[in-house]
């Protein structure tokens, strides 16, 4: 079993070398942008400067989406109270529909809509999910594409790495 764990962490290792060489964006201050959120307020990724952020892109229709959500949910549910956030990118071009998997999903962490898909371009998303995790000084420090189980690990390592930052 210990064995098993080692090398699914080294294979995780390695997607995620290979996701982060394929992004221009880690390294470089992430992309400031407001959109409107389920609550209907907008929201500004600059107001979360000081915690850090995971932004994950996502869709109704993408079947990793769904498997991933809950996980990144429980995520947010444990570490936001030590400087942790997480913002969920919508972007279907009916809102609605995401409303819906939202509630059915039962997910807490603010859901933002991007239909116009401006923010997807500014973040290059080519994929479905696509996770990109902010430090507290507001610099990409990590990309991920796509989701299979056992990422929400790596994320869990990540985060816990920067908020000891």
């Amino acid at each position: 079993m210990k064995i098993r764990k080692a090398l699914m962490g080294l294979a995780l290792t390695v997607l995620t070398a290979t996701s982060l060489a394929s992004s221009d964006l880690a390294g470089q201050p992430a992309p400031d942008f407001a959109l409107r959120s389920s609550t209907g307020e907008n929201l500004r990724l600059s107001e979360y400067r000081g915690d850090v952020v995971m932004i994950n892109f996502w869709a109704t229709w993408c079947g990793p989406c769904r498997q991933e959500m809950p996980l990144l949910d429980d995520l947010y549910s444990r570490y936001q109270r030590v400087g942790f956030n997480l913002l969920g990118v919508n972007i279907d071009d009916d809102s609605s529909r995401a409303m819906n998997m939202v509630r059915e999903l039962g997910v807490n962490f603010p859901v933002l809509f991007d239909d116009r898909k401006e923010v997807s371009r500014m973040y290059d998303v080519d994929a479905m999910p696509v996770t990109v995790i902010v430090d507290r000084e507001g610099n990409v420090r990590y990309v991920h594409q796509g989701y299979r189980p056992g990422y929400e690990e790596l994320y869990l390592d990540q985060i816990r790495s920067l908020l000891r930052e």
